[in-house]
């Protein structure tokens, strides 16, 4: 067991060490971190790979402790006048973590430094939609604020024939969160572009309202109003209640 720890450890740092090698390109405008949740065998690697290569694998094996993939993106918001602005570059990272138990402590040691989170559930496994609520309290506990923004998607619609959770009922879950729902397909890509794309929306809207952009998490990037993009130092006060 120790062994493992060691070899986790490792592969944590090097995850990192390719993070930070991102960051140190400037040739965005934005750098973005989001994090994929839920239950192991929920479909997150392969949500992720389906988003950032548009494929999907039904060989994945399960995610040990943490990883990563990376995609860049061209966000225009739209101004007042329902006309799209100028177009952002945004470097978006998409860190997956395991679902098991055993690698909780490990996981949640990243919520803090992402800005927003994919939650996933597998419409074919009731017991994943019940634990939905539990990591619901883990970002509540462990995210940058109280009321980070985060999508839930009901992932494998595609098997329609093995649904154990509709739609109806996991619509009026996300209801009661106040977050978007969608049921999304790793396996053909449905709704897997639009649920990260909604995520995205709702941090660049936050950035926008935030007259004190303080409350970015370690590690992010954000426009320094030139052509590259400076660091943003991560806050020092108690948890922010997202007021902005």
């Amino acid at each position: 067991m120790e062994g493992c720890v060691i070899l986790l450890s490792i592969k944590v740092i090097h995850l990192v060490q390719q993070a930070a090698l991102t960051m140190s390109d400037g040739d965005y405008d934005y750098l973005i971190k989001f994090l994929a949740l839920g239950d192991s065998g929920v479909g997150k690697t392969s949500f992720l790979y389906q988003y950032t290569d548009g494929k999907f694998n039904s060989k994945f094996i399960t995610t040990v402790g943490i990883d990563f993939r990376e995609k860049r993106v061209v966000y225009k918001s739209n101004g007042p006048d329902g006309a799209a602005g100028r177009g952002q570059r945004i470097h978006i990272q998409l860190w997956d973590t395991a679902g098991q138990e055993r690698f909780r402590s490990l996981t949640t040691a990243f919520f803090r430094d992402a800005m927003g989170f994919l939650l996933l559930f597998d419409l074919t496994n009731e017991q994943s939609f019940l634990n939905v609520r539990n990591w619901m309290s883990q970002l509540q506990m462990h995210a940058y604020c109280e009321n980070p923004d985060i999508v839930l998607c009901g992932n494998k619609c595609d098997l329609e024939d093995q649904r154990f959770v509709n739609e109806e009922e996991a619509r009026e879950l996300a209801t009661k969160y106040g977050i978007p729902y969608f049921e999304t397909s790793a396996a053909n890509g449905e709704n897997v572009a639009q649920a990260v794309e909604v995520l995205l929306d709702l941090i660049m809207k936050r950035m926008e309202r935030c007259v004190d952009r303080s409350w970015i998490p370690d590690g992010t990037m954000r426009s320094n109003g030139h052509s590259g993009s400076e660091l943003v130092e991560p806050p020092t006060q108690e948890k922010s209640k997202c007021a902005c």
